[in-house]
């Protein structure tokens, strides 16, 4: 299952990033995170409905800094899932 993200709110300038990247990693997930231009957070992640639904509270949360006010989903085709590896950070330095 392959599902992308959207994250709007205070998320970018306080590790939201990193913190997906570790979440994400610790629950065995495939895909990647990065910043949109909009100031939002872009999430692509691939794995088992449960590992999904724990990146989903995970978002929701957030880091300590990070105000989440609204979460968009919506599940990509799983040949989608071809192309992910090992969860990643795009755009950092």
């Amino acid at each position: 299952m392959v599902l992308h993200f959207l994250i709007q709110g205070r998320v970018q300038g306080v590790g939201f990033r990193w913190y997906v990247q570790r979440e994400a990693g610790q629950l065995g997930l495939r895909g990647w995170v990065s910043n949109t231009e909009e100031g939002e957070v872009e999430v692509v992640a691939s794995g088992s409905p449960d590992e999904l639904a724990k990146l989903r509270a995970s978002l929701r949360r957030g880091p300590r800094g990070a105000r989440v006010d609204h979460l968009v989903e919506h599940y990509l085709d799983d040949s989608e899932a071809e192309e992910l590896s090992s969860f990643r950070i795009d755009g950092a330095w």
